[in-house]
């Protein structure tokens, strides 16, 4: 019998984490705004065997640079590819969607995992992640048990923690000067937009939609997604509550953003127009003013390193008047 384990703490969470698809977009270059310094091209190599702790805790012994990897996690994965690891992958979720040549790569299950089909695979690394604990430790521990090296990475809830994931990733992969400089792309991103921000006078207020059914989900304080509107400057109507949440929708027409995003467009039919057509929404500004968008839930909602690209997109979306192509 094959033994599967849930990959996942809630049905909310976990369409945040692991649903939607769609193409990369490319990040405005505006004029007039000035470029970090290169940083020096000099990194420390990263020398085998490599002692890490992950985000459990676990002291984790990789002896050689890792040449078969499975992945858990989307986000984990447009990560390793990130670093160049693709021809390194033999297991990914059936999550995953990004890079197109993941589609390509054994899947190893969703938010159930088959634990012999991993196994199998014989990885020299297991890139698990924090946000999938719970009932999937135990199947976690029989991977160790097996003797396979699992890394658990942490659940980031801001753009700095994601530079950790990605750099733990290499520390792990022998890959620290390919992280290092994604990171350094990253922040430039961030940097570019920071600064067109900050020369907005009125911040709007925005309602982030990332699930609808059954319950309206959004994102509080203690997200990536909440520091996105902050970067951004603007408002996040859901900012007095905490994590990944129910919102009513009674409380959501009451808040009355000037800006709705949801992330549901790419496996909720006609979400945009379910929005508008919801009892009491027709007065909200937003709908008012038609701005209701659906942007890119991966690049979004994955902590990897698209995430400053999908920081544009929301910028561009609330302010198109200031990050206008």
């Amino acid at each position: 019998m094959k033994k599967f384990w849930k990959f996942g703490a809630t049905a909310g969470l976990a369409a945040v984490l692991m649903a939607g698809c769609g193409d990369t977009a490319t990040p405005v270059e505006e004029e007039g705004v000035e470029t970090p310094a290169e940083p020096p091209t000099e990194v420390a190599e990263v020398e085998f065997p490599v002692t890490l702790n992950d985000a459990v805790g676990e002291e984790v012994v990789i002896e050689e640079e890792p040449e078969a990897i499975v992945s858990m996690l989307p986000s984990n994965t447009e990560i390793a590819y990130e670093l160049g690891l693709g021809d390194k992958m033999v297991g990914v979720s059936d999550f995953d969607n990004y890079p197109e040549e993941a589609a390509e790569v054994e899947k190893i299950g969703g938010q159930e995992f088959n634990v012999e089909k991993i196994i199998s695979l014989q990885p020299d690394l297991v890139l698990a992640h924090e946000s999938g604990l719970g009932v999937g430790e135990a199947g976690l521990q029989q991977l160790r048990d097996a003797g396979l090296d699992v890394f658990v990475v942490n659940n980031a809830a801001s753009f700095e923690e994601v530079y950790d994931s990605i750099t733990v990733v290499g520390q792990a992969t022998g890959t620290m000067e390919e992280a290092e400089k994604i990171i350094s792309e990253m922040e430039v991103q961030v940097a570019e937009i920071e600064e067109l921000a900050s020369t907005i006078e009125e911040p709007k207020t925005v309602f982030l939609e990332v699930g609808s059914q059954p319950d309206i989900y959004t994102t509080g304080s203690g997200t990536f997604m909440d520091e996105m509107l902050t970067l951004i400057n603007a408002e996040n109507v859901a900012g007095d509550l905490e994590g990944w949440v129910i919102m009513d929708p009674e409380a959501i027409v009451e808040a009355n953003p000037d800006v709705i995003i949801t992330t549901e467009g790419a496996y909720v039919e006609n979400a945009v127009e379910q929005i508008k057509s919801r009892s009491g929404f027709a007065e909200v500004t937003a709908v008012q003013e038609d701005a209701v968008y659906n942007l890119d839930s991966d690049m979004l909602t994955r902590s990897g390193p698209r995430l400053s690209e999908g920081l544009m997109e929301m910028a561009q979306a609330v302010y198109p008047e200031v990050f206008s192509e």
